[in-house]
């Protein structure tokens, strides 16, 4: 898949989800408890081999602690993400069997990374209802030309996309969750940590409160922290590799759904499985995948069914393949460039002109 050579099939497919659950081995839809807390502890021992390795760097000549430190950074950055994906997998319930078990874990481990697990979990949740769809897509829901604000136009050029690129990067993910930037419109106030917020509804504005106690509480901790050890060594430590964690989730994210091909849907076309298949599988090497549990390159087949847990993903990936023809997308760029391409391309949505459907939209970027 690759821009300006092929768009991605938007017409309803000649198969079902059912047909593609056969296509499926059984055991690929087994969630194990043990095997899954596996790759926790995994991930959680690398993240203390990594802090612990920290009290080196001091210890290095002047000259290398500065290439230790960003090395340091970008690791325990990527860790972190593996253990962010963990949660999200709890979200869907692909942890294991167990509720209770799956809000447990993915509570405490997205509280720690500063996620209000509930709050996403339920707009994720939708977010995985309306893939595709521009009116309830609640997730890096493209606006269409007419919609745009004024100021657009002068961001649309090198600099204005540098800039648009490093807030997204730096920013999104507090951004998102704190204002519903690049979210589904409402027409009030949208907040993750808002309870009375218009993405929940009255059964769950509880769990809302509760989601943040647990960013509160770790903030918390982070400030007797910063008063205890102080505020360069808890950004050296803490708070570098977090900006790297959220740059990579917003990268992963954003990768997925903002691509040159993909179609999105108004409600004259828009269907739950056209949606699903509107998002892309990304391979970031073995190294970069592992770490991420593979939730960059099984990506599609986490959106047609979300409680496939990730260490089946890449095989019921690639029995569902046959069966979906030219509707899987997969796209080989390295992420830097198709950082830049989708920045610069995937500006806004609108239907092709002379389309014989105006249901259907596609990324654009002339004002």
């Amino acid at each position: 898949m690759a821009s300006k050579q092929k768009r991605a099939p938007h017409t309803k497919p000649p198969f079902t989800l059912a047909d593609l659950k056969k296509a499926i081995p059984p055991h690929c839809f087994e969630r194990s408890l043990l095997r899954s807390l596996d790759y926790v502890v995994r991930d959680l021992s690398a993240v203390f081999f990594l802090y612990y390795s920290t009290k080196f760097i001091p210890l290095l000549p002047s000259p290398l602690q500065y290439i230790a430190w960003p090395v340091y950074w970008f690791l325990q950055g990527c860790v972190l993400t593996g253990i962010w994906m963990i949660a999200h997998e709890c979200g869907h319930q692909g942890f294991s069997e167990y509720t209770w078990f799956n809000d447990t874990l993915g509570f405490v481990l997205h509280s720690a990374l500063l996620i209000p697990y509930f709050s996403w979990k339920y707009s994720h949740r939708r977010h995985h209802s309306n893939t595709g769809s521009l009116e309830h897509d609640e997730l890096f829901a493209p606006k269409v030309k007419s919609k745009m604000p004024r100021f657009s136009k002068y961001l649309n050029n090198p600099p204005g996309r540098a800039i648009r690129l490093a807030i997204t990067l730096i920013i999104g993910l507090p951004l998102y969750f704190i204002f519903n930037v690049s979210g589904r419109e409402y027409e009030r106030f949208a907040s993750h940590f808002d309870p009375n917020s218009p993405i929940y509804s009255d059964q769950e504005r509880i769990n809302i409160y509760i989601s943040d106690v647990g960013v509160f509480a770790t903030l918390y901790f982070l400030f007797k922290v910063a008063l205890a050890q102080g505020f360069v060594w808890l950004m050296l430590v803490c708070g570098m590799p977090y900006l790297v964690h959220n740059a990579l989730v917003v990268t992963i994210v954003y990768l997925q759904h903002t691509h040159p091909d993909l179609p999105h849907y108004d409600s004259t076309e828009w269907d739950w499985l056209r949606g699903a298949l509107s998002t892309v599988d990304r391979d970031y090497g073995f190294f970069l995948n592992t770490l991420f549990h593979n939730t960059t390159n099984a990506h599609v087949v986490h959106h047609l069914i979300s409680t496939i847990p990730h260490y089946h993903a890449v095989e019921a990936t690639k029995a569902i393949k046959p069966t979906l023809g030219d509707y899987y997308q997969t796209d080989s760029t390295p992420f830097h460039k198709a950082l830049w391409r989708s920045i610069t391309e995937c500006v806004y949505v609108d239907p092709d002109e002379n389309a014989p459907s105006k249901g259907v939209y596609w990324y654009k970027n002339k004002f």
